[in-house]
């Protein structure tokens, strides 16, 4: 599927992707009788979705972390190295030289980046159990033209980013929740 940009549902695009979700989930439970040719009889076919492909913008609408803010890498949620930039009004993101091995030369290049050393280890990405504590330390947001685009100002509380619970993560986590 895909959705220009400008006319995007953003946030509301779980209402689209309902009927989607409920299919996977009664494929993924139920099954559905299909002809296997090659030993001539039915069996019982089970589906599951297992990634999505896109871009960073649909990443955030698809699964409800912000792309953009002080937070917006996925990876390094908290510890997401960002620099605002006064003029351009914009955040810039930095410090991804720590994902490189810790003897790699740019590590000590000052001069072609922001005249310091990287030292640092590469952020330890979060665990299920702490996603899950996370999507407990926020309300699902209401979808719909009608709703306000005006967010709460709360970002001196926030500890990570998320905006919404999505379609899709919501009954991922259950299952983990379950499993733990």
């Amino acid at each position: 599927m895909l959705i220009p940009g400008p006319k995007s549902p953003r946030m509301n695009i779980d209402i689209y992707l309902r009927p989607l979700i409920d299919e996977l989930k009664d494929l993924w439970e139920k099954g559905i009788d299909t002809w296997d040719d090659k030993v001539k009889k039915n069996f019982k076919l089970h589906a599951i979705l297992l990634w999505t492909i896109n871009d960073f913008p649909a990443y955030a609408m698809l699964s409800g972390w912000s792309t953009k803010g002080k937070f917006a890498c996925p990876y390094c949620h908290k510890d997401t190295d960002y620099l605002w930039l006064r003029f351009g009004k914009k955040h810039c993101y930095m410090g991804h030289r720590r994902f490189l091995p810790l003897d790699h030369p740019w590590r000590m290049n000052k001069m072609s980046f922001n005249n310091e050393v990287e030292t640092r280890e590469a952020p330890v990405p979060l665990s299920v159990q702490q996603v899950l504590d996370q999507y407990e330390t926020f309300d699902q947001v209401i979808f719909g033209k009608a709703t306000s685009k005006k967010r709460k100002r709360d970002e001196g509380k926030r500890w990570h980013n998320w905006r919404k619970k999505s379609i899709f993560l919501a009954p991922l986590l259950v299952f983990f929740a379950h499993k733990a």
